[in-house]
């Protein structure tokens, strides 16, 4: 059979001069430097001198570049770093990140909690002064203007052998539990608490701890309204009475929290009649006639909930596979149901935000967070590389930093790119991130050259620019 004869008289030689990989590494550390990130890490972390002293604010930036690129350890990051020398210079080495990992205690994880809520601060403001301003939530037609919106979930991140902290988890998997925070108007990982495989999913401690560590990386300016939605292992009596005592003269919270079931809520669920079920929202706005949802708040007489709490109840037809999990009132009544707990009555600026329609609609919205928990595992969580539970825990921290380099650059320097502003890891890698490039030298200047044909050769320049345009760092 005759060859197709593209590869006739091609030949292959290794032995390129100035050529540059992943060139979109240039505009991760730009964005590092231009919000100020490199120098106030620089700051906080532990400092040293002498020949061959690496500042560990830059170590662990181009850590964090190297997991957006794709480095799932520090040996693949020493690797893909070490093609990046005529960009950067020559990178760390592997021992010297894992050290630098292996210096990030508690006090020093607190130090940098601060460092980058300062930077935050002066990225939202930047973000706020761009064409179209600050990213607020869109849900059922109704624009969730001066809402900032807080997405807490758990995830499993499944571990191959035996590391310190590591158990058996809930989902009959090995490996950890951690519990994360996310902004859902600029998809930032604000907060995350690595836990143990086998701690629980409705532990109350963790979900105060989370819920202050994500407060606290929310500006100021910022904090008058703000939206805290929690699945259903959120629903304890201690966090909902948190939940309600942030509220304050200045700071309007709301929640919506998943509610687990109990015997009392489906007798109160039974003496619903049949009028009072509404048709649901889709995220469009249109009704959804196949599901349903009614205000259960005056039926339901179950103690210690918090004054003004209401209850959502959802039905739904039950799927094949949820069959064998019903009870016997959805057995009964051939629907499943589902309650949310909140204490919107009404959110400032958004009209109808009482309907039991919308609220229901602001729930499921919630479902985007599974998009945050794919896309960090897709920047360096997939798994946890050491067998220390410390150098764990700085990795997650520098993963973190990671994901929100992506968010930033995306919202400083692509907002008016439709296919890259909300653009997933895997699509920034292919279409800006693993761009080859030729880097020269010209007039006492390096030229960092992209092929005149690739389609989104356009955008790489118009993100490099605009971020080499950010005000200096205060």
């Amino acid at each position: 059979m005759k060859a197709i004869g593209w590869d006739e008289r091609l030949s292959v030689e290794a032995d390129g001069r100035g050529m540059v990989g992943h060139a979109g590494a240039a505009l991760l550390r730009r964005c590092a430097d231009r919000t100020g990130l490199t120098g106030a890490l620089g700051k906080v972390l532990p400092r040293g001198s002498g020949p061959g002293w690496r500042e560990r604010g830059q170590v662990v930036v181009m850590l964090a570049v190297a997991i957006v690129l794709g480095a799932t350890s520090v040996l693949d990051a020493e690797a893909l770093l070490a093609h990046q020398a005529g960009l950067f210079g020559v990178p760390a080495s592997d021992s010297t990140m894992g050290r630098t990992l292996a210096a990030i205690d508690e006090k020093v994880l607190s130090r940098v909690a601060d460092a980058r809520a300062r930077v935050r601060r002066q990225v939202w403001e930047q973000i706020a002064a761009r064409p179209g301003g600050f990213p607020w939530l869109t849900v059922a037609g109704k624009v969730l203007t001066g809402w900032i919106v807080i997405d807490i979930d758990a995830t499993v991140i499944t571990s191959a052998s035996k590391k310190q902290g590591a158990a058996a988890t809930f989902k009959k998997t090995f490996g950890f539990h951690p519990l994360a925070a996310w902004c859902a108007n600029t998809q930032e990982s604000l907060a995350m608490l690595l836990r143990e495989g086998n701690a629980g999913s409705n532990t109350v401690a963790d979900h105060l701890t989370v819920l202050a560590e994500a407060l606290r990386q929310i500006p100021d300016s910022s904090r008058a309204k703000i939206l805290i939605r929690i699945d259903g292992a959120g629903a304890t009596h201690d966090l909902l009475k948190r939940l309600e005592a942030l509220n304050t003269k200045r700071r309007t919270v709301r929640y919506l929290v998943g509610w687990t079931i109990t015997d009392a809520d489906e007798r109160a669920i039974a003496l619903l009649p049949e009028q009072v079920w509404d048709d649901t929202l889709a995220q469009d706005g249109t009704p959804v006639a196949t599901a349903h949802v009614a205000e259960l708040t005056g039926l339901n007489t179950r103690s210690g909930r918090p004054d003004g709490m209401r209850l959502l109840a959802r039905r739904t037809r039950p799927s094949a596979r949820q069959a064998g999990k019903l009870t016997d009132l959805e057995k009964r009544t051939g629907w499943r149901y589902a309650i949310t707990a909140t204490n919107i009555r009404h959110m400032w600026g958004i009209a109808g935000s009482h309907q039991q329609q919308w609220l229901d609609a602001l729930g499921r919205a919630r479902a985007q967070v599974e998009n945050r928990v794919r896309c960090n595992k897709a920047l360096g969580l997939h798994n946890l590389p050491s067998k220390d539970w410390s150098a764990n825990r700085a990795w997650m921290l520098t993963c973190n930093i990671a994901a929100d380099l992506d968010a930033w650059t995306r919202l400083l320097g692509l907002h008016d790119h439709p296919d890259l502003a909300g653009a997933e890891p895997a699509t920034m890698r292919y279409r800006l991130h693993h761009l080859p490039a030729k880097l020269t030298r010209h007039a006492r200047r390096r030229w960092l050259t992209l092929s005149r044909t690739w389609p989104w050769r356009d955008a790489f320049t118009t993100c490099w620019h605009r971020l080499g345009a950010l005000p200096a760092p205060t």
